[in-house]
């Protein structure tokens, strides 16, 4: 038995006997992120954090360093806590399943912001609507490349990881899109750090094996600056274009500028939002969405201006008094 099936077990059969019994009484909700330190899920944070101190809960927030063993200990704190309710966006969809268990056995429900998970019961799961959000931004990626006549060249990918039910949605809603426009994709590459070297280097390896390449897409958006170092490193500034998913405030400038081709923009701050507010309902015994699913923006400089407002709000997490 593997040393973190061994803590699971241990910690399943310790809280299922001491707590499963007990009644749930705190005003309180976990959220159990897999990485805070990533934008996107510090944005995700904010949007939880304001909703809930509006319905008058009191937040703590587990960042678990998209380390598992990490994260089960942060479920096991949120338990041993009697929190009323924990909101997770896990490190993976398997590791969700696990997540779910622990929970049920506490009697604590669930709601999962994002990532998805293999099985379990849960009370709502807050989405994007991953695969036609990378449909769209991969239709601007096609129509962008046939402008500069780059149609008959290649796409590589560098992807969050694959084992996730997003990530997934997300290689096949851009790839039909460039299928569609018999545009070739390249490699997939998967991140595992995530980190600007890691991108840099992915990036460098798509442009050295293939000499067609003429765009790269970027499934998440903080290391986008390893992808264009990489491309300018590599002397290919203005012959390969780059598009990500998700968005960085400097992407309102890079976007009409033509640094960026565009950006599909999911609403963390609107999908924190929501998963408090079907926390809240469900703790009060009102109807709730098992599956709730939020539109992906698809950005590129000919819709950016109109949309600066539900940008700087839903997607960046702008706040304004």
């Amino acid at each position: 038995m593997s040393a973190l099936k061994l803590f699971f077990v241990l910690v399943l059969s310790f809280y299922t006997s001491c707590l499963s019994a007990q009644t749930v009484t705190n005003k309180k909700i976990a959220y159990i992120v897999s990485d805070i330190s990533i934008p996107f899920w510090d944005i995700m944070a904010r949007g939880i954090k304001n909703k809930a101190d509006k319905l008058g809960y009191k937040i703590d927030i587990y960042s678990a360093g998209n380390n598992k063993k990490n994260e089960l200990e942060a479920v096991a704190k949120a338990i041993n806590d009697k929190v009323s309710g924990i909101i997770v966006s896990p490190t993976t969809s398997s590791a969700c399943v696990t997540i779910l268990k622990l929970a049920k056995n506490a009697n604590i429900p669930v709601v999962i912001s994002d990532i998805g998970t293999d099985g379990g019961d849960y009370v709502s799961y807050i989405s994007s609507n991953n695969e036609k959000g990378a449909y769209d931004i991969g239709k601007v990626l096609a129509d962008e490349m046939i402008k500069k006549g780059y149609e008959n060249g290649k796409v590589g990918i560098i992807a969050i990881p694959q084992q996730r039910a997003n990530g997934k949605a997300r290689t096949n809603g851009f790839l039909k899109a460039l299928d569609e426009h018999n545009i070739k994709s390249a490699d997939i590459k998967q991140q595992v750090d995530f980190s600007y070297q890691e991108t840099y280097d992915f990036s460098n390896e798509l442009i050295s094996k293939y000499n067609d390449l003429k765009a790269i897409w970027l499934q998440g958006s903080d290391k986008y600056k390893g992808a264009l170092d990489a491309i300018e490193s590599a002397g290919k500034k203005d012959e390969i274009l780059l598009i990500t998913f998700d968005a960085e405030p400097e992407f309102l400038e890079m976007i009409p500028k033509g640094i960026l081709v565009g950006a599909a923009m999911q609403q963390p701050y609107l999908m924190g939002q929501y998963a408090v507010e079907h926390m809240d309902n469900h703790i009060n015994g009102k109807k709730v969405e098992k599956n709730f699913q939020l539109p992906i923006l698809a950005v590129s400089s000919n819709n950016i201006q109109n949309m600066l407002p539900t940008i700087k709000l839903n997607v960046l997490g702008i706040e304004t008094k």
